[in-house]
C-alpha cells in the first residue's frame, strides 16, 4: 500500500475521484447508464435543447468524446437529436421521457455512493465546488 500520507492533495482528490466514479459506475451499471452517460443526461435535462458543441463544455470533455455517447444514448431512446432551425449546420439535444425517468433512477443511485463514509459532505462539497468552478477547461 502506497504511503498516502505523502501524497499532494491533487492526487488524493483525483484518486478519490476515480474511485467514487467506479464505484457508481457499479451501482448504474444494472440501468444500462455509465458515469458520462448520467453528467450528458443531466446536462441535457437542465440545458437543454442544446448544441453538441455547448454540451460538450457543459460536461467539460472534448467534442470528439460527445459524438459516441449521444449515439448511443439516442440509440436507447434517451435522447433527440434534430436540426437546429436556427442553424442548419448543427443540431439541439433535448432528453426524452425516458431519459427523465432514467436520470431520476441514477440519481438516487448517485446519492447512495458515499453513504457508507462518514464525512462532512457539506465542507467537501463546498471544497470542490470551489474547485470545478475555478480550474479552466478548454
Amino acid at each position: 500500500m502506497p504511503d498516502m500520507d505523502r501524497w499532494p492533495t491533487s492526487r488524493l482528490l483525483s484518486t478519490a475521484a476515480r474511485l467514487v466514479e467506479l464505484a457508481w459506475n457499479d451501482r448504474l451499471r444494472p440501468l444500462g447508464l455509465t458515469y458520462p452517460a448520467v453528467l450528458t443526461l443531466d446536462a441535457v435535462a437542465t440545458g437543454g435543447p442544446i448544441t453538441p458543441g455547448d454540451l460538450a463544455r457543459s460536461v467539460r470533455v472534448q467534442a470528439q468524446t460527445m459524438g459516441p455517447l449521444l449515439t448511443r444514448l439516442e440509440a436507447r431512446g434517451y435522447i433527440l437529436r434534430q436540426p437546429n432551425r436556427f442553424d442548419r449546420r448543427s443540431q439541439l439535444i433535448s432528453i426524452t421521457d425516458s431519459g427523465l425517468t432514467l436520470l431520476e433512477q441514477s440519481h438516487r443511485q448517485e446519492n447512495n455512493v458515499l453513504s457508507v463514509i462518514n464525512l462532512d459532505s457539506e465542507g467537501l462539497r463546498e471544497d470542490l465546488l470551489a474547485i470545478v468552478s475555478h480550474t479552466n477547461f478548454n
